[in-house]
């Protein structure tokens, strides 16, 4: 069985092509075009006519790629930059009628669930009962669960660019009372979250998304081409010293530090803000890395429960006439994991 994954970002839309025959979505082929849409957006959240035009572009050749390497109709999403935006409803009808690709946006709550799932596969069932934290261009995603799916799953306005705009807009490094202010929002934000981890007391805690895959390498972790086996962990104490090396350099100059991608560089201190405030207020000295996430989670639950929950979750606002929605709440369409 050979599958497809489009995932539109704040930085970049991703096509991942990857064949599960066996149950086990193993990559083929993976491209990725750079849009950086977080960055284009206006000070209301809006994506606007010019990025909407780059990210049909964008869509239509991950589309082709796909059907190229003989995948089906890819299954595409849209995180958090096009769920929040005002006029994501215009975006959605453009991607349709301009590329014939059907753009899903999920909830963020769905979004960790189905990142979940993938990281308990990847983790596996020895791993006990596990902590997930996904940070992503404008939310993170925490999650706590025994089995394949969590137990709670939020979703919060802590992504490290919605972050990076509006906290360190002034000075370049930022100053210590912004980092300090950006510290202070992410703790009130996780109170609740977090104090349901310390309570639960995981066994296993877990960082997903290319944030923390970045902030792991600058902490010490093995480099990409060591393959996606090496063990990789972010410590509290190595991520506290990481945010002191990202502080002491102007955004431009971080991607002189191993890890950090010049295209990630001005979110990082940001992403290593969150992660480190995350883990204490969450009692967690340690969380491993996975490197499967939410693109995976998507094609193991399309394995794992059929290809008929897929359209479903399909959010049809280019499909009927309705006012475009301020958020994008959950699909009622949605099938749930539980």
């Amino acid at each position: 069985m050979r599958l497809s994954v489009i995932d539109a970002g704040s930085h970049t839309v991703r096509l991942v092509v990857a064949d599960a025959g066996d149950g086990v979505p193993l990559p083929v082929h993976t491209a990725k075009w750079k849009l950086r849409l977080s960055e284009q957006t206006g000070a209301d959240g809006r994506i606007g006519e010019a990025a909407t035009r780059q990210l049909v572009k964008a869509i239509r050749k991950a589309a082709r790629t796909a059907e190229r390497w003989g995948a089906p109709e890819p299954l595409a999403f849209a995180t958090a930059v096009v769920r929040h935006a005002p006029d994501r409803t215009h975006v959605l009808r453009a991607v349709r009628a301009e590329s014939g690709v059907r753009l899903c946006v999920l909830s963020g709550e769905t979004e960790a669930e189905l990142t979940f799932l993938a990281v308990r596969r990847w983790m596996g069932w020895k791993a006990g009962p596990i902590a997930l934290f996904d940070i992503g261009g404008g939310s993170l995603e925490v999650a706590f669960g025994r089995g394949r799916t969590p137990d709670f799953a939020v979703s919060l306005p802590l992504g490290a660019v919605r972050l990076t705009r509006r906290f360190f807009g002034h000075d370049d490094p930022p100053s210590p009372d912004e980092i300090l202010a950006l510290r202070r929002e992410v703790r009130h934000q996780l109170r609740d979250a977090g104090a349901r981890i310390r309570w639960e007391n995981p066994r296993t805690a877990v960082a997903s998304s290319r944030t923390f895959q970045q902030l792991a390498r600058l902490c010490g972790a093995a480099p990409g081409r060591h393959g996606p086996f090496a063990a990789r962990e972010v410590r509290g104490k190595d991520l506290r010293r990481a945010i002191d090396r990202l502080a002491a350099l102007p955004a431009a100059r971080r991607s002189e530090l191993p890890g950090i991608s010049a295209p990630r560089s001005h979110q990082s201190l940001a992403g290593a803000v969150i992660g480190h405030t995350a883990m204490k207020v969450s009692g967690l000295d340690t969380l491993a890395v996975s490197p499967w996430a939410l693109r995976e989670g998507i094609l193991l639950r399309h394995l794992e429960d059929g290809p008929g929950w897929w359209p479903d979750a399909v959010a049809r606002p280019d499909t009927r006439d309705a006012p475009e929605p301020p958020t994008a709440p959950r699909p009622s369409a949605v099938v749930p994991l539980r």
